[in-house]
């Protein structure tokens, strides 16, 4: 059996869903930051301004900037309601209309009378937005924060900008908690790239698709057509009986992880992919593919559930 983001068809266009610029606390324009993704190579981006008063509430028409092989979707990283530890909350929401109502999000704390953050990531999604969990390690998020958010359709499992500012770039316990409890959410990887520093270009996600419009790339998004990757390519992973197939780019390691402490990895210095028995995944009810290259760069697919 096939999945869907490998065997949906179209093909895979490389994009970050989460960038800041100018019109809130980045230091490029928007029209920089969207030339410097394009030089770098990538099919698309969201730029993503902080949806706050302090900055007016922008969502950033990033219209004008498509074109030549380059698209852009609209967004914004969303805030209003208080965490466990008393901060606000950060939520992505990437394919926002341009006249989303704004929240009573003044600035970066909470004020009473404020959207949770549940209500606006319903909210976002409502209006056809693809609404992910940001950052849940740099946010300090509990496994009770982040049940909250019904309307997620992922986490960020890497952030590459709290990497390097803040070396808290992880999500993946916080999303394998809610795999457990059986949310259905999916996994990626972003730059949250703001240009102080060496915070862009080192996380994204391959999504497949027919076209590379803002429309194509954010049905696939919701239909979990992508993987996300620092660097290594996933080709293709079908399931066959008791088998997991995984064709990748060359690689140190192939893992196969699913509920608890359930793993197996198949080590090789030029490892183009590997076939896992499945048994010991038996009681999982899914699975995750980890492809990991020698210099330690990952990427992650999907969830897959099983039955």
């Amino acid at each position: 059996m096939g999945l869907s983001a490998f065997t949906a068809p179209g093909r895979f266009f490389r994009g970050n869903l989460h960038t800041h610029s100018t019109r809130s606390d980045g230091r490029l324009s928007p029209e920089e930051v969207c030339r410097r993704y394009k030089a770098e190579g990538y099919d698309f981006i969201a730029l993503t301004d902080h949806f706050v008063g302090l900055y007016g509430y922008p969502i950033v028409d990033t219209a004008a900037y498509r074109g030549d092989g380059f698209t852009t979707i609209l967004g914004a990283e969303l805030h209003s309601g208080t965490q466990e530890n008393g901060m606000i909350w950060h939520i992505l929401a990437v394919g926002l209309p341009p006249d989303f109502a704004p929240s009573n999000s003044p600035d970066f704390a909470p004020v009473p009378g404020q959207e949770s953050a549940a209500e606006l990531a319903a909210r976002a999604r409502a209006a056809g937005a693809f609404v992910a969990v940001a950052h849940p390690q740099w946010s300090g998020l509990t496994e009770a924060d982040a049940m909250q958010i019904e309307a997620a359709h992922a986490v960020e499992v890497y952030n590459h900008s709290c990497a390097v500012d803040a070396d808290r770039p992880d999500g993946m316990h916080m999303a394998e908690l809610m795999l457990e409890q059986g949310r259905r959410i999916t996994l990626i990887a972003t730059d949250d790239a703001h240009f102080a520093g060496i915070d862009a270009f080192g996380g994204w996600v391959m999504v497949k698709a027919e076209e590379n419009t803002p429309e194509a790339l954010l049905a696939a998004l919701k239909a979990g057509q992508f993987y996300a990757s620092q660097g290594p390519e996933i080709h293709d992973i079908a399931l066959d009986g008791q088998t997991v197939h995984v064709r990748c780019s060359t690689a140190e390691r192939v893992v196969v992880a699913g509920t608890g402490n359930r793993a197996i990895v198949e080590y090789g210095h030029s490892l183009s992919g590997a076939a896992v028995d499945l048994r010991k995944f038996e009681d999982s009810p899914y699975i995750r593919v980890a492809v990991i290259d020698r210099l330690g760069r990952r990427a992650w697919s999907n969830p897959i559930w099983r039955g």
